[in-house]
């Protein structure tokens, strides 16, 4: 019997989020769902993450009519999965628990099925609600352990805090770190724990020891998500499915690799050299990604690679012999746990597939691609891109000082935020920390949650003027005002739970959106009222046309006969003589 393991397909969220900025319209999606009905992968993707944000604010779109429509033509061929950071949802503030259960509980019923959530801080308090709401409305809770590596700190920067009798942190992101959250995990109730490296940063010998321990600890399904940044993706995922994982993240060639996720496709081949069964029509899968090379093409502006893979049918493929020995020599060096070597062969066979080489700035940084393209974008605005180096090396510092955050969203930011403050801070002449942003206050101040290494009182009393940890207190939350739109007819911007929730999640997108949206009704409706009016002045017009003269002659006489006069013989000055309409009374409408 064969050995098998499910694939969850991340193209329509990972994927696109990775590569195009989350760009792709309903048409585009509606375009590809027939085929991703028909590929039946264990489970799509399909929304969280910046969907609900980017869909408003640069498709105005719905968010929840994008989900609703991807379950009508998924159907129950394949699970839906969602994204969201635990307390935080999509934002960097907590939200009170009448929040998080409406968001899960209309998400349920809306069509997903497995909502995958994660904290940035790796703090399991923060991942409770979600865990307890998503299993009392009925769906899936997929409980992420954040993956990340140690501050990486220099010869000198060791040196310096040795000297200065500061002791710096070694193995603190080590396997057991993560064991260890997944088996608090699975006591909460979960039903699948991922390992989330949205970094691309485990590599082959991590990913095979951290699977293999799980494997061993917990009882529950284990999936592996990685992206391919600097180079570890593929070899990652593969050590993955020798080391007994469960699920694996993939997306179709055309959305896959650089940034994004490995490819089903090359995976596949893996898969069949090794009698592992995925479950797949490979039929549908490569007609959807042939669509998606179109799609693809309209999302030009969008594409920072303009690097496509070729095209390949793995629904009936054959490999030179030169190719195929590549994946044998892969699937060797994996079993044998001869890492460079196999690194060496994937990014060979990457680059036959023609997907984008491996960042190394990246992969020598240890940082997220995000993250280092963010702080060189923000030093370039101020003409400072020559103190990058220097910014790379105040990271480990910042990160340490500030209770070594995993460098994932959202914290990867504000931690690589900071860094580009001190060092602008220091090439002023002035201290680090001068600078502060809020989110790096709230950070060291203990809003978003607990920390995995303990930040030092008096640091925090520096920054925030506090000594004492201090979460924050979701009791004082306030909703977001819902307002009547005057210009509407005095209806409420928001109209139901789920754009109530829209108000919550993103007050100031949503309440832009949610204007447009009430506008355009209001358009419509009164177009809509215009033209039922002419259309019965239309069919009045033609059945009074329709009479003989003698019958207009009537018709006009009746009228002036019984017409509503004044006491001095003229018409009342409120009335208007129609020969051929009377005024129709409409019910309310709004408008």
């Amino acid at each position: 019997m064969k050995k098998k393991i499910l694939v969850r397909d991340v193209t329509l969220r990972d994927g696109q989020q990775s590569l195009f900025a989350t760009r792709m319209n309903q048409q585009q999606v509606d375009r590809v769902l027939p085929y991703f009905k028909e590929a039946g992968f264990y489970a799509l993707e399909v929304w969280g993450g910046a969907v609900p944000d980017s869909v408003m604010r640069y498709l105005h779109e719905d968010p929840w009519e994008r989900l609703e429509k991807i379950k009508a033509g998924i159907g129950d061929a394949s699970k839906l999965t969602a994204l969201s950071r635990g307390r935080n949802l999509f934002g960097y503030n907590p939200y009170p628990d009448s929040v998080i259960e409406g968001f899960l509980r209309n998400s349920v019923k809306s069509g997903i099925d497995i909502m995958r959530v994660f904290d940035a801080l790796n703090d399991i308090d923060n991942m409770k609600a979600t865990i307890r709401f998503m299993k009392e409305n009925g769906g899936m809770a997929d409980c992420a352990v954040c993956f990340t590596v140690d501050p990486k700190f220099t010869f000198k920067q060791r040196t310096q805090a040795l000297f200065h009798r500061k002791k710096l942190p070694r193995n603190l992101f080590g396997i057991s770190y993560f064991v260890k959250l997944a088996k608090k995990l699975e006591k909460l109730g979960a039903d699948i724990i991922s390992i989330k490296d949205m970094a691309g940063l485990i590599t082959p010998s991590e990913s095979a020891d951290l699977i293999r321990q799980l494997k061993n600890e917990v009882s529950v399904p284990i999936n592996m998500h990685t992206h391919c940044t600097p180079g570890y993706g593929l070899a990652s995922t593969l050590m993955a499915m020798l080391n007994g994982v469960d699920i694996i993240d993939t997306a179709l060639m055309n959305f896959a690799g650089g940034p994004a996720a490995p490819s089903y496709e090359v995976l596949q081949i893996f898969a069949d050299k090794l009698d592992i069964e995925f479950g797949v029509n490979r039929k549908a899968a490569f007609e959807a990604n042939n669509e998606l090379l179109e799609i693809r093409k309209e999302l030009a502006e969008f594409d920072s690679y303009k690097i496509f893979p070729i095209g390949f049918d793995i629904s009936n493929y054959s490999l030179s012999p030169e190719v195929d020995k590549l994946f044998d020599l892969a699937i060797e060096y994996a079993q044998d746990n001869k890492e460079d070597r196999l690194l060496d062969v994937t990014q060979r066979i990457e680059m036959h597939f023609n997907f984008p080489e491996p960042d190394e700035e990246v992969k020598h940084a240890e940082i997220p691609g995000g993250m280092y393209t963010n702080m060189l974008a923000q030093l370039k605005q101020l003409n400072l891109d020559h103190l990058l180096p220097k910014v790379l090396l105040t990271v480990p510092i910042v990160r340490l000082v500030s209770g070594c955050p995993p460098l994932v969203t959202p914290t990867s930011q504000i931690v690589g935020v900071q860094a580009v403050n001190c060092v602008i801070d220091e090439n002023k002449g002035l201290p680090h920390y001068t600078n502060n942003s809020i989110q790096f206050v709230n950070l060291v101040k203990g809003v978003y949650g607990k920390t995995p290494t303990p930040i030092d009182p008096d640091f925090r009393e520096k920054i925030t003027g506090v000594r004492e940890e201090t979460p924050y207190d979701t009791t004082t939350y306030k909703h977001p005002e819902n307002p009547r739109c005057d210009k509407y007819g005095g209806i409420l911007l928001a109209q139901n739970e789920k754009e109530e929730l829209l108000l919550d999640l993103f007050p100031s997108v949503a309440s832009n959106f949610l204007n447009n949206k009430r506008e355009k009704h209001y358009i419509d409706v009164k177009r809509e009222i215009e033209e039922e009016k002419q259309r019965k002045r239309d069919e009045i017009r033609m059945a009074y046309e329709r009479l003989s003269p003698e019958e207009k002659q009537k018709r006009l006489m009746e009228g002036l006969y019984n017409y509503p006069w004044t006491s001095e013989g003229k018409p009342d000055a409120k009335e208007e003589i129609s020969f051929f309409v009377e005024e129709e009374e409409f019910p309310e409408t709004g408008v």
